[in-house]
């Protein structure tokens, strides 16, 4: 049953990984273009490394096949950013590209699918949007419970931060196949209550809570400590370890963002596990998927961006380099 479900996965991926290609040929062709359309670009925020990275990548590929961008920043307010499709819907734009975001703009894709106007969800998938482009969120979660279990030899107490796993898709799928995994260690112990971070701050209110819980519990009672949906806590939570001389506990999260790349590439470093993500090219196929679309082309419900697994120091050094980021000694 678990390999059945993670082979189709992978083989649904593959194939939106070939749909990617093509369009990228036929954009180099010059077969795919925007000129004359008017896109409104909807995000969420862009506080966040891997929302802007999202954002630039859509209206930097928009412009680039001669298309108008309407932009609209919810500064990670999810009604804020609910409302700003509103504005989309009365600039009467051509489609909408919508990254994150809650259940809140569920009704607002609906008046604008109703108004003839065609939506592109990146990390969002919706009755209402024509195609959601997102990283292989199932993919991610098995490959870092893999990771996870491996570094503490099967078996341990394990500390999980999963504050949004019952209110973002994405994260439910991330947590909740790390979760799956877990069953396949019995002697792997998800201790509870699970940790809940703060997303504004995350690094600094997730060290605080982490150097709770090490005061709680003393050396030699936790073996690792894994980040749920992303990884931003991750750098507050190595921080504690490294305040309180408790670096022996292995961290593993999600996203591979540059700075979660540069931890885990340090020598000793506790982080020793990521699955990096690609948010430029996630936010760039959303857009070339809108260009397909006008082109006539049909598509897939889900478009799938390759991820880029890190298991140690050498590929977290490799994969930020692979990802434009630069080198790292």
């Amino acid at each position: 049953m678990k390999n059945s479900l993670v082979s189709g996965v992978r083989a649904l991926a593959f194939g939106a990984a070939a749909l990617a290609l093509a369009t990228t040929a036929a954009v180099a062709d010059g077969h795919l273009d925007l000129k004359g359309k008017t896109i409104g670009v909807a995000v969420v925020g862009t506080q966040h490394f891997w929302d802007r990275e999202a954002f630039n990548g859509a209206l930097d590929t928009v412009r680039k096949l001669g298309g108008e961008v309407v932009p609209v920043d919810g500064g990670r307010d999810n009604q804020v950013h609910a409302d700003n499709h509103d504005i989309l819907l009365n600039n009467k734009v051509d489609a909408v590209i919508s990254i994150l975001g809650d259940g809140a703009v569920e009704p607002k894709f609906e008046a604008l699918k109703n108004a003839g106007i065609p939506v592109f969800t990146v990390d969002h998938l919706s009755p209402h949007g024509v195609n959601n482009t997102t990283s292989d969120n199932y993919y991610m979660g098995t490959t870092i419970g893999r990771y996870m279990a491996d570094a503490i030899g099967g078996e341990g107490k394990v500390a999980i931060f999963n504050a949004f796993e019952g209110a973002l898709r994405i994260c439910g799928i991330r947590a909740g196949l790390w979760k799956y995994v877990m069953q396949d260690y019995p002697g792997i112990e998800i201790m509870q209550p699970e940790l809940a971070e703060e997303f504004a701050n995350a690094p600094e209110d997730a060290r605080k809570k982490t150097l709770d819980l090490l005061a709680a519990n003393p050396k030699g009672t936790i073996d690792a400590i894994h980040v749920g949906c992303w990884d931003q806590p991750a750098i507050g939570v190595v921080q504690a370890l490294e305040e309180a001389g408790r670096t022996e506990i292995k961290v593993t999260a999600l996203d591979g963002g540059p700075e979660t790349l540069e931890i885990m590439a340090e020598e000793g470093s506790p982080f020793v596990a990521n699955v990096a993500q690609q948010p430029r090219k996630i936010g760039s196929t959303a857009a070339m998927n809108v260009a397909r679309h006008f082109h006539g082309e049909t598509l897939l419900p889900q478009t799938f961006v390759e991820v880029k697994p890190v298991n140690g120091p050498e590929e977290a050094k490799a994969v930020y380099k692979e990802l434009g980021y630069g080198e790292l000694n």
